[in-house]
């Protein structure tokens, strides 16, 4: 019996024994017969939301090769197919359970299940324009490959785990073949990734068609723990290699010479996503995806263009504070150039992320009242990827941050970077996400970009009451990552609506933010190839912040950050509009309690 099923027995029993007291005391219970309308209205809308629920959960783990481990998902020994076949069907599957949603009355339901509902229909609504856009048909971006990711990032634990692995790298050339054919459906009809975002994205491809240690997948098959027998390690091991070089290797082969000699000659030269099929209407539903709201992106372009002026004068403020007398581009320039700033070894990058996430664990308990069990490590980033992966990337199980080009990895922007991947952010997020009450288990699997990367760069600015930066160049490094998100939504929208340059772009955020060159191509890159993704960043941000003094002004000396944290933190991920409703709410009901004291 489920958890669920469990507790509904209990509260069915101890109704039983309580009727006899609540008739003495004349207490009215809603028996069967006389059950309220509204109740009934209530669970029946709710068994049919519900139900939806669980035939969509039961049609993902099929569809796309999960099975269920202890109530969490894992990939098990296939992978889901790309064929236009599968994106048709999965259409089909979404468009029909979008009507079969429209037709329960949402007033029907419990807030609780209002906001289920939201989450389910708003990620439902970006899977079906993707699919019918078939935005399948150019399966990566400069930041983000199908043909990397199949190697643990930590060793797997259970043979079980290590066999599905196996399984997984006999699919690849299948998977690969199928990627291939749809890159050719797109080249035809002009839907590609733009050349310009692609430098060098080849050589990512490169490690993985060698046949010795330096691939990433048999490099796993040395980390298999030793709580395995001996001669189980050395059957995986073995069952591994046979696998890679006579499956995965040639695969990777075929595809990067497929990349080299087919797909980069003749993939799109312009950058716009206004020069796609119906391109000005793909952008708008790019932002509506990532954003969850609708904005017109000239209205975006504004905003970021008002923001980063605000940050600009927060910045020579900072530069003053830290006794420098040149101009801001000499400023700038010295915090590039001086060896000082940055760290000698992978180490000692690792160490001060590591320093800073221990000193963000002594302040906690001042920000949030809910503290999360699991726990998330440290790791480099993978050296395959390394050269055009992002500063670091935060999730439930790691933080991993770059180590790759030393000089291009300030030490003053770490303090930020580690609050935002990994706690109070992205890391920190994903556990209390993991370990949140009962819910539908799509709830946990759901991000939604507004809502988890604006948390994340609102912990960046909350460091700054929680004594995390410690000099002038840290809290420059902190305005600068703010910066950096402010000038996005100038970049990305002046790419995609006005028609900006690459050049233009990369001179744009060179000139504002504290960045090194190399990060901030590679950045410029992903906007180019990944429309819309960037906005959502300061947008969820400023949300955040704007509910914030909203509380602030409605609850005066009696608001409390740690219950405004965790309002928001026991949402979970959730389009934007329902987090404004949901802490509105909070902030209407501390106010009624307070009134009444």
């Amino acid at each position: 019996m489920s958890a669920t099923g469990r507790v509904r027995l209990r509260l069915s029993t101890l109704c039983l024994l309580m009727l006899g007291a609540c008739a003495a005391a004349g207490i009215a219970l809603a028996l069967p017969g006389v059950v309220p309308q509204d109740a009934v209205r209530d669970n029946v809308a709710a068994t049919r939301l519900h139900a939806l629920f669980d035939a969509d959960g039961a049609w993902r783990r099929q569809e796309y090769g999960y099975t269920e481990v202890d109530g969490r998902w894992r990939q098990s020994a296939r992978l889901p197919s790309n064929t236009p076949e599968a994106w048709e069907r999965r259409a089909a599957h979404w468009s029909d359970t979008l009507a079969k949603l429209d037709a329960i009355p949402a007033d029907a339901l419990t807030r609780e299940d209002q906001v289920n509902l939201a989450v389910f229909r708003t990620a439902m609504q970006a899977d079906v324009e993707n699919a019918v856009r078939r935005t399948w048909e150019a399966p990566f971006n400069s930041d983000t490959f199908f043909w990397t990711g199949f190697a643990p990032r930590q060793p797997y634990q259970s043979e079980q785990e290590w066999r599905d692995y196996i399984g997984r790298l006999g699919d690849i050339p299948r998977v690969f073949d199928e990627h291939i054919d749809n890159m050719e459906r797109g080249l035809a009809r002009g839907w590609s990734v733009p050349l310009a975002s692609l430098d060098n994205r080849d050589n990512t491809i490169v490690p993985y068609t060698l046949d010795d240690a330096a691939n990433p997948l048999l490099a796993a098959f040395d980390t298999i723990p030793a709580t395995l027998p001996e001669a189980v390690r050395a059957q995986l091991r073995a069952d591994g290699r046979k696998v890679v070089l006579e499956e995965a290797v040639p695969a990777y082969r075929r595809l990067l010479s497929y990349m080299r000699k087919d797909y980069l000659p003749r993939t799109r030269t312009s950058i716009s996503a206004a020069d796609l099929p119906d391109g000005a209407a793909f952008y708008r539903g790019q932002i509506r995806e990532y954003v969850t709201r609708d904005m017109d992106p000239r209205e975006i372009h504004e905003l970021g263009l008002a923001e980063v002026a605000r940050i600009s004068a927060e910045m020579r403020e900072v530069m003053a504070r830290a006794g420098f007398e040149g101009s801001f581009e000499e400023f700038l320039a010295y915090l590039r150039s001086d060896p000082k700033f940055y760290a000698r070894s992978p180490h000692e990058l690792l160490a001060t992320a590591a320093y800073v996430a221990k000193k963000v664990d002594g302040q906690l308990k001042h920000v949030l009242g809910t503290l999360p069990r699991y726990r998330f490590t440290i790791l480099p980033v993978a050296d395959d990827i390394a050269p055009n992966y992002t500063a670091g990337r935060g999730g439930l199980e790691a933080c991993w941050f770059n180590t790759y080009d030393l000089p291009s990895r300030p030490l003053y922007n770490l303090p930020a970077l580690t609050l935002h991947e990994c706690s109070p952010g992205h890391s920190l997020q994903a556990a209390l996400a993991l370990e949140a009450p009962e819910r539908p288990d799509f709830r946990q699997r759901t991000y939604f970009s507004g809502y988890g990367e604006g948390w994340a760069l609102y912990t960046e600015w909350l460091g700054t009451l929680m004594g995390i930066y410690e000099t002038p160049y840290e809290d420059f490094g902190r305005l600068s990552f703010e910066m950096w998100r402010a000038a996005r939504l100038v970049i990305d929208t002046g790419l995609h609506e006005y028609g900006w340059s690459r050049e233009q772009a990369i001179e744009y955020l060179a000139s504002h933010a504290a960045l090194s060159r190399p990060d901030i191509v590679n950045e410029v890159d992903r906007y180019i190839s990944w429309p819309g993704q960037a906005l959502s960043y300061y947008i969820g941000y400023k949300t955040i912040r704007d509910l914030r003094v909203e509380a602030e002004l409605e609850l005066g000396a009696d608001f409390d950050q740690k219950t405004f944290h965790d309002t928001i933190l026991r949402l979970g991920s959730v389009p934007l509009p329902v987090l404004e409703e949901e802490v509105r709410g909070f902030i209407a009901e501390q106010k009624a309690a307070l009134s009444e004291v």
